[in-house]
């Protein structure tokens, strides 16, 4: 906007937007600008008091001595000369808000002003309203230029509620503030102030979630009161109906409401038609319109709409997927809803769109119309993923009687097992499950039985076990899609694990093909497929794949649906994501979001405390990491021991943070060794190359072989590497062994390749460590080596690892400030005139940087020094 009234060539900018997008904001905020460039401000702000008031819409603007007896013409000559003596010669510039609302008068004066010389017009309009023709003719003339401000980018929304809360807010609540205002800024800030003011804001870890639908408040009710305006009755029951079955098929909407009726809420703005192939549904044009309808129609109404929307649907057949979920709901809202039969059916479908909340709801009335032991079953195993296990336990104890079938019988322990061992961390379950599906006699549903006690055995890390009874199901031609699917997860993981990562993506791959035939019997196996898949793609450095599974459709579904589990675990997947790129930031931003979503869980809670600890710690916030680390160690059970690795690894990261590298050290030999006794291959690599981060590729690691000697880690990795799947294992060996012998060289070649592979952490760190190695070589690529290093930093947040600060040369504080002049360009000469000190002197403190930093001149300055910790900022040019 600044630019656009002090260019030479412009005369003004008009900005559309609807109401609350920032329109007001955008243009007070640039005119307090103007008068530090030298311009004359006048700004003006139209209303519907002034609109037919001749000028009066600039009545502010106007100056008051207006002579007296001038005709309409005369008097805008007059004001345009007037404005031009009172700016004594500066650049005029008139901001009007919400021109639209201009009386002719103005406006054609508006227009005069800008045809003017040295004058700028600035303004904003409401879209939708109309414009008067001289507002109209600025841009049609080409006298200024006319843009619509969009509104907010779901980013942008975070942002924003960032700078409003002071702290992030957790995903599946940003999201739905962010559908609820359809990016619009002031809603947005009402919503927020709102649930402040009713307490639904709550902060955990630094992060805010909003627990609740909080009414709207007085100014953002009486926003939309504007928009939606008066309606006829016609038009009321289109919306109202909108309102209460949204996405509603147009036809269907047709055939329930006046066709005029429907044309008119369209035509108003009051509704949208979404067209996708061959189907037309009809919505609300904004969320909140519904949420302000909803709540004003009578409870009776309301019940009769619903009643209606349920009717309509029913006789025309619930062709569509979630049909018979929309019509359970509305039966439910409406008071009819009778038969336990359609809630049971609608609370599985949207248990398998892992809506917890809405699949509780139909389950728990399911139950109350006489649902009786599916029922149960269902809202035990939807409780469970709502952090509710004693209340699940009471309700299968509750049907317990009802057991009379080895089917049942064989549910009926899986879900109870389910809830004992991960909802209230009771390992008896293993074995009280085990003696249990002995006593079935079906092979189908022992299968069942048995798959759930390997992954149980596979999670205490009774691996050989796990594998005997995942592969016992396999076998069993009569166990069931959703049970071979379980088997083949628990598989699958503990592949993962071993290293055999082709093995483990294949059975993987398999299971989501499969996904269409045990969805509906076993929707939470999902949760056992992105944890298999989870690990073996973060064993592998594969982030393009972790982008591929957090941006999937299961992601959505879990964020939107408070699937608490599938959601937390996604974000400790992205948090690692991002840390592997350097996006220290990103990375502990979304890890404190999944400490918060998991506040309450018993299984993930401690990997994504370990998870913000290596975040904190790698930003050199140890504090931080200290007391992440230590809530992991409080949060984790026994009942996930098989999570073991990644927390070591995040122990000796935040040991090394504190400047116990030496117990970073003893923590990933001790890990090592460990790792070497499970056979967990694939994590031993990862625990190994942290090693050589921390520049120990020369020391002995694991059991003794023949010899009676330790392998090195250098030559350990280089062994994994023959066996390991994936190309990130040799790489790593190469890495040990270029640190091993030295080579700068090598360890330029082998950042490069981590870079390839986007992992800028370790490609910076070896790039870190290959600057050391060629300075002492005082070699001629120790100027290309800073290039790069500068280069992956840039790349990179806030970044402080052992290996980017080990053996980097000091500086003395009056040769780092030499230094930095003169990679700003200044001459010694000039350097020495700043400081007061000779210019001889300030040429041997850079001979001394010089040989400190291997460099020829202070055309290498800059990336040298940026390779020093504290060296952030780039000079000035």
């Amino acid at each position: 906007m600044v630019s656009a009234a002090t260019s030479p060539g412009s005369r003004g900018i008009f900005f559309s937007g609807t109401a609350g997008v920032g329109k007001s904001r955008l243009l007070s905020e640039g005119l307090a600008e103007l008068p530090a460039h030298g311009c004359a401000v006048w700004s003006a702000s139209a209303n519907i008091a002034t609109a037919g008031i001749p000028f009066g819409g600039l009545a502010q603007v106007l100056p008051a001595d207006q002579p007296a007896g001038l005709s309409p013409a005369g008097i805008m000559r007059w004001a345009v000369d007037a404005l031009h003596q009172q700016a004594a010669g500066r650049r005029i510039v008139i901001g009007i808000d919400d021109a639209h609302l201009l009386d002719p008068s103005s406006a054609a004066l508006v227009y005069l002003i800008a045809r003017s010389d040295n004058a700028t017009v600035l303004g904003t309009l409401r879209s939708g309203e109309a414009v008067p023709l001289p507002i109209r003719a600025l841009w049609t003339d080409d006298l200024v230029d006319h843009a619509e401000l969009a509104p907010l980018t779901a980013d942008d929304s975070n942002d924003l509620l960032t700078a409003m809360l002071g702290d992030p807010m957790d995903a599946p609540s940003a999201d739905r503030l962010y559908r609820l205002s359809a990016g619009n800024a002031l809603m947005l800030r009402e919503l927020v102030i709102a649930a402040h003011a009713s307490d639904e804001l709550n902060r955990t870890y630094g992060v805010w979630r909003w627990t609740g639908r909080s009414q709207l408040p007085a100014s953002l009710d009486e926003l939309i009161d504007a928009r939606i305006g008066q309606l006829d009755p016609g038009v009321r029951a289109v919306v109202e109906l909108v309102a209460m079955g949204e996405p509603i098929g147009l036809t269907l909407l047709h055939r329930a409401t006046d066709s005029s009726s429907v044309e008119t809420a369209e035509e108003r703005g009051l509704i949208r038609v979404d067209v996708h192939d061959r189907r037309s549904d009809v919505r609300l044009a904004h969320p909140l319109y519904g949420e302000v309808v909803r709540r004003r129609c009578p409870v009776t109404r309301a019940r009769r709409l619903n009643a209606h929307l349920a009717e309509l649907v029913e006789r025309a057949g619930t062709r569509r997927r979630d049909d018979l979920l929309r019509v359970a709901v509305w039966r439910l809202d409406s008071g009819t809803a009778q038969d336990p039969a359609l809630l049971l059916r609608a609370g599985g479908q949207a248990f398998s769109q892992f809506d917890v909340p809405l699949a509780a709801r139909l389950a728990r009335a399911a139950l109350e119309a006489g649902g009786g032991y599916q029922a149960a079953e269902l809202l035990a195993t939807i409780l469970m993923f709502g952090d509710q296990a004693e209340e699940a336990i009471r309700v299968l104890d509750s049907v317990a009687d009802q057991i009379s079938t080895d089917e049942r019988r064989s549910r009926w322990l899986t879900v109870r097992g389910m809830v004992s061992y991960w909802g209230l961390d009771r390992e008896s379950t293993v074995a009280e499950i085990a003696a249990d599906a002995a006593r079935l006699t079906d092979p189908a549903d022992r299968a069942r039985v048995v798959a759930f006690e390997a992954i149980m055995r596979l999670h205490r890390l009774e691996c050989a076990e796990a594998l005997r009874l995942s592969r016992s199901v396999l076998d069993r031609p009569a166990a069931t899609v959703a049970a071979r699917g379980l088997a083949r997860c628990t598989i699958a993981h503990l592949q993962a694990a071993r290293g055999e990562l082709t093995l483990s993506g294949r059975a993987v791959d398999g299971v989501a093909a499969e996904a269409a035939q045990w969805r509906a019997e076993m929707p939470y196996l999902q949760l056992a497929l992105e944890l298999a898949r989870g690990t073996r793609l973060a064993l592998a450095g594969d982030l393009a794949g972790i982008d591929a599974i957090v941006a999937a459709e299961f992601a959505d579904l879990a964020d939107a649906g408070d699937f608490r589990l599938g959601s937390g675990y996604l974000s400790i997947l992205r948090a690692q994501a991002a840390r592997l790129r350097g996006q220290t930031g990103e990375a502990l931003r979304t890890s404190l979001g999944a400490c918060a979503v998991l506040a309450t869980s018993r299984v993930f809670a401690g990997l994504a405390h370990a998870e913000r600890a290596q975040a904190a710690a790698m930003r050199g916030d140890v504090d931080s990491a200290a007391e992440a680390m230590a809530e992991s160690d409080r949060s984790q059970t026994s009942g996930m021991a098989v999570l073991y690795p990644w927390l070591e690894q995040a122990r000796a990261t935040v040991r090394a943070a504190t400047g116990d590298l030496a117990g970073a050290v003893g923590t990933l030999r001790e890990l090592v060794h460990r790792l070497q006794a499970d056979g967990f291959a694939g994590h031993e690599i990862l625990a190994l190359h942290d090693l050589v981060r921390f520049g120990r590729a020369d020391i002995e690691v694991g059991e003794p072989i023949v010899t009676g000697r330790r392998r090195t880690v250098a030559q350990r990795l280089t062994e994994l590497s023959e066996t390991v799947d994936g190309p990130l294992p040799a790489l790593m060996a190469r890495h040990a062994r270029a640190e091993y012998g030295h080579s700068g060289d090598q360890l330029l070649a082998v950042a490069e390749d981590f870079a390839a592979l986007d992992l800028n952490v370790f490609a910076a760190e070896a790039t870190s460590r290959a600057v050391t190695r060629l300075r002492a070589a005082r070699s001629t690529r120790s100027h290309e080596a800073n290039l790069r290093l500068a280069g992956l930093l840039r790349h990179c947040d806030v970044l402080r690892t052992p290996a980017l600060s080990a053996r980097q040369p000091a500086l003395t504080e009056r040769e780092r400030q030499i230094a930095r002049l003169a990679a700003r360009g200044l001459a010694s000469r000039n350097i020495a005139e700043q400081l007061y000190i000779s210019t001889r002197t300030v040429e041997n403190h850079l001979q001394r940087v010089y040989n400190k930093l291997g460099v020829a001149g202070r055309g290498e300055l800059w990336p040298a020094l940026k390779a020093i910790p504290e060296q952030d900022s780039e000079p000035d040019a």
